[in-house]
């Protein structure tokens, strides 16, 4: 452990950990919370939550879940395939298939079991079966800048989790560049063997950069490999693009039958954390028989199955979410206001999402940066140790006109205070 210690000591010396704060209260996107190191208080204006419709504190959502702690306790205390499946997790498979346009859904705790049962149960088959040869290798092409969860999943991908011994056969990764389809489609034309199978996996929305994945290109490139399987994950894009929050199918005004008409099998992961006001993940899926594939793998079957409060919560918001589709176009609305304010101070925000990525001048210290902003009373997150620097806000449908010129005027105030370029003579 004294390597461990060691190291720690030098990230603080370096200031290199991010700061933390505990959160006591929160009263729409005002919250009270205290550094830790201090004890001191604050009541901050927060424009680093990823609650992007503000359901959190919905009413009827807080109280689903209440209802389901009187009725079914906390916990399941099991997986699903023992004594686990309760019928919210049966209601909220429902919900979520018909607000994704695919008929068959199966439940996770969260989108890294999600994505590391898709690789089990794809890659290899979860289990083995008496009789059955598995023979064809797997070829997984991934953007390089998916989000973490879909890489840690790709580096155990060539064994049955993480086992190294899965008696299945190879498993290649490759990545394409950043949202280029035709790079994808080169590096297909590379890579591809006789037999392959063909999984491509991308974020639908990125989020450290707040842009899309360019869907239409991809499923033209997709096209030409018949039974090709394309991964969407969905955690930034659902209840934040289309018009009704569907996600980037909708937003490029498609359908995944649009992608099964051309040969290719949809996948969609929806997580919870974002836009439904929970925790835990889910994907989709036209073909019947990979969800008990997917619900006896190694990652759903070794856990407990979504807790009763987390279930009735995602469930409840999603029901919102299709019923008010003007919570949707609020946050759309407070996206664009936003990047307009931030554009006419001179501030580059890069995307196009309510992910806003600020690019500041590298002679600024983000946490330095950041620190400034919450004496204002403006809580923003710094980026610099899992991404290019960058100050990363996020808009909400509950942020107001006056909030957002709030936090521009303060980001200006900061900026002249810590920056100050030289002009030439």
């Amino acid at each position: 452990m004294q390597v461990v210690k060691d190291y720690m000591q030098r990230i603080y010396e370096f200031g290199l950990y991010p700061d933390e704060y505990i959160c006591h209260s929160k009263q729409g996107n005002l919250v009270e919370i205290e550094e830790p190191q201090t004890g001191k208080r604050r009541t901050v204006l927060t424009f680093c939550t990823n609650d992007v419709l503000g359901l959190t504190q919905d009413e009827s959502v807080k109280q689903a879940a209440i209802n389901s702690i009187l009725k079914y306790g906390t916990s399941n205390s099991s997986c699903s395939v023992l004594s686990g499946r309760i019928d919210l997790h049966r209601q909220l498979e429902e919900e979520i298939s018909a607000f994704k346009h695919l008929p068959h859904t199966q439940l996770f705790l969260n989108a890294w079991m999600a994505m590391q049962a898709l690789m089990d149960a794809f890659c290899h088959l979860a289990i083995p079966v008496p009789g059955f040869q598995h023979t064809r290798e797997t070829l997984i092409m991934t953007d390089v800048l998916n989000h973490g969860c879909i890489v840690s999943a790709l580096a155990n991908a060539g064994n049955r989790s993480g086992k190294l011994f899965s008696h299945s056969p190879n498993v290649r990764v490759r990545a394409y560049r950043h949202c280029d389809a035709e790079d994808l489609a080169r590096k297909l034309q590379r890579h591809v063997r006789p037999d392959d199978r063909i999984l491509v996996v991308s974020d639908a929305v990125f989020s450290m950069d707040g842009d899309l994945a360019p869907l239409p290109a991809m499923i033209d490139v997709l096209s030409n490999y018949e039974g090709s399987v394309l991964v969407m994950d969905e955690a930034h894009a659902s209840g934040a693009i289309g018009p009704t929050g569907a996600g980037i199918y909708e937003h490029f005004g498609l359908l995944p039958q649009d992608a099964i008409a051309r040969g290719i099998s949809p996948l969609i992961m929806t997580t919870f954390s974002k836009f439904a006001a929970s925790a835990g993940a889910a994907i989709s899926s036209h073909v019947t028989e990979l969800i008990p594939l997917l619900n006896v793998s190694p990652t759903s079957i070794g856990t407990i199955s979504l807790p009763p409060p987390v279930t009735a919560a995602a469930l409840q918001s999603i029901r919102v979410v299709r019923q008010q589709p003007q919570l949707v176009q609020k946050l759309q609305e407070n996206t664009r206001y936003l990047r307009a304010k931030l554009a006419a101070h001179d501030f580059l925000a890069i995307g196009e999402t309510n992910v806003l990525p600020i690019m500041l001048p590298p002679e600024i210290d983000l946490k330095v940066y950041a620190r400034e902003l919450l004496d204002y009373g403006i809580w923003v997150s710094p980026i610099w140790y899992i991404a290019k620097p960058r100050l990363r806000v996020t808009v909400n449908a509950l942020h107001t006109c006056e909030e957002m010129d709030q936090l521009v005027a303060v980001m200006v105030k900061v900026r002249d205070q810590l920056y100050k370029p030289t002009i030439s003579a």
